[in-house]
């Protein structure tokens, strides 16, 4: 059932999209659109008002669905394009900044508007670029239309973080005012190019911070869509700018220009950790850094749960766009007595994934994302069976027909290797899922926590001892219990923060709650006496 938040919008979800027919007719539509209108084109950089080719040339984008089809053309950008929208964002601040932040609250609430009025347009070009289903897709857009909101919301209810304090003294009228920092790096992935990007650059730019926008060169065209969406909303040229390319290219750039005031990252703990070093290192002061990294998040099944509701529950989490999401479970603890059980219907119902061409309205999960993705995923099987494990299913590369066109593979379920395996440690971003026995929920927390990573963590129990046990004791930033729509999956702004422990993150202040905006913010106290 669709159901209805306080304001009385729908409520969207992954189940109330299923149950939605009016979405396959426009979505439909919207993939000739895209075929005709966007693809094998070549796109520019974007520096202030300028659109750049670069002279290094450009890279080929092609779809996971079928690599006979390419996305666009894009830009080599190198340090030179950099450091010029460094220096064009840097002496945009100072306009951007001084706009009234109700002014500026205006314009993210257009960014909204234009985002619902493009919404499948740009769903079918997240599908085609990344490979989402459509329901996925279009879960995307609606997660960064709330997202945009939400924020808008956030900065009237805190009056733009502008707050009377008390008296220190003897005539004394003293404030709290929240300034921005200055110029912003945001680097995106690409499992979510369009919701990820939306909320580093939102965050950034409704606070009066500057952008120069990065996206994952996996998915550029998804990038350039939410550029384009900034600026129809009157964002002005210089405040946003976007820039294509390998990371490497830039990074050297990006953590050494002194006039780089905060980098937003999402991505792998191996890229920002290293950026995160690069950047504390080189600058002559402490400057922002938000990071999520990623994680290798547990689900727990103790012999009070719905079974059912359960399997459910983990298949959307660990096989939902083929594990490719930094919440997605990829390890499992099962309790001994419904251990059995538990597996039959996992199995069971992992074995009717319909898996194939994301466009199509039947197609659960799609292509992995490249060809290293399938070499990953061959190897990691392999180890698997090497060293004892036991394919409860799948394990294959996906060939013949369709099939052959692109990037496919079954997803995934493995038992009998050790706790201390590398497939128990390591994320892996494939559909992939490992499976441990417990007895006691307490190992099983123990082994859940036994990780470097803290992102997301699940359980399902009925007894209510247990999830509160669970709460109380699991040591990540998201947890959820007895969630039928997603094990570890799906959390949604103004409803879950988004914000990894340990190495998943860098600030404590998730995406998706009421503080994150502060992560771009920094206090000025004014203190002014009046005899």
């Amino acid at each position: 059932m669709i159901g209805k938040n306080k304001a009385g919008r729908q409520k969207i979800t992954y189940v109330s999209l299923i149950a939605d027919e009016e979405i396959h007719p426009a979505y439909e539509k919207a993939l000739e659109k895209v075929e005709k209108t966007y693809l094998k084109r070549h796109y520019p950089i974007h520096v202030g008002d300028e659109e750049l080719f670069s002279e290094d040339g450009e890279f080929e984008k092609r779809s996971p669905i079928d690599t006979s089809i390419v996305v666009g053309y894009f830009q080599r950008g190198n340090s030179k394009h950099m450091r010029q929208a460094i220096e064009i964002a840097k002496e945009k601040f100072v306009e951007w900044s001084a706009v009234d932040w109700r002014e500026r609250v205006r314009i993210i609430r257009r960014v909204a508007e234009i985002v619902d009025e493009r919404k499948f347009e740009i769903a079918a070009i997240i599908t085609y670029e990344s490979g989402k289903n459509r329901l996925e897709a279009l879960a995307e857009c609606w997660e960064a239309i709330d997202a945009l909101r939400y924020y808008a919301k956030i900065m009237e209810e805190n009056n733009g973080y502008d707050k009377e304090m008390g008296p220190g003294g003897p005539g004394e009228i003293c404030r709290i005012v929240a300034r921005p920092y200055g110029v912003w790096i945001v680097i995106s992935p690409f499992n979510f190019p369009f919701m990820l990007a939306n909320g580093m650059i939102l965050g950034a730019l409704i606070t009066g911070n500057t952008v120069v926008f990065k996206p994952a060169s996996e998915a550029p065209l998804s990038g350039l869509m939410l550029y384009r969406v900034f600026r129809d909303a009157e964002v002005p040229a210089g405040a946003i700018n976007y820039i294509t390319g390998s990371g490497d290219a830039f990074e050297d750039e990006i953590t050494m220009n002194p006039n780089v005031d905060g980098i937003a990252f999402t991505g792998s703990r191996d890229v920002g950790m290293r950026l995160y070093r690069k950047f504390t290192s080189s600058q002559l002061y402490p400057k922002p850094i938000v990071l999520e990294m990623g994680s290798k998040n547990p689900t727990i099944v103790t012999d009070k749960a719905d079974i059912k509701k359960a399997v459910m529950g983990v298949i959307r989490a660990a096989f939902g766009y083929c594990g490719q999401k930094c919440s997605a479970t990829s390890r499992i603890y099962v309790q001994k007595g419904v251990k059995d059980r538990f597996i039959q219907e996992l199995v069971k119902e992992t074995s009717m994934l319909k898996i194939g061409d994301p466009r199509k309205r039947e197609i659960f999960m799609g292509p992995v994302i490249n060809k290293k993705a399938v070499e990953n995923f061959k190897r990691y099987v392999e180890i698997a069976r090497k060293d004892g494990g036991r394919i409860l299913f799948g394990g294959e590369v996906l060939s013949g027909s369709e099939y052959d066109k692109g990037f496919y593979v079954q997803p995934t379920i493995i038992d009998d290797l050790p706790r201390v395996h590398t497939l128990f440690k390591e994320e892996l971003f494939l559909p992939i899922l490992v499976v441990s026995e417990f007895e006691k929920l307490e190992d099983a927390l123990r082994e859940a926590n036994n990780t470097e990573y803290g992102l997301t963590a699940g359980i399902f129990s009925e007894d209510e001892k247990e999830v509160e046990y669970f709460f109380n004791n699991i040591q990540f930033g998201v947890v959820y219990a007895n969630r039928r729509g997603g094990s570890t999956t799906g959390a949604w702004p103004g409803a879950q923060t988004f914000v990894g422990w340990k190495a998943s993150g860098a600030t404590g202040k998730g995406v998706g709650g009421p503080h994150y905006l502060l992560t771009f913010l920094r206090e000025q106290a004014r203190t002014k006496v009046v005899e």
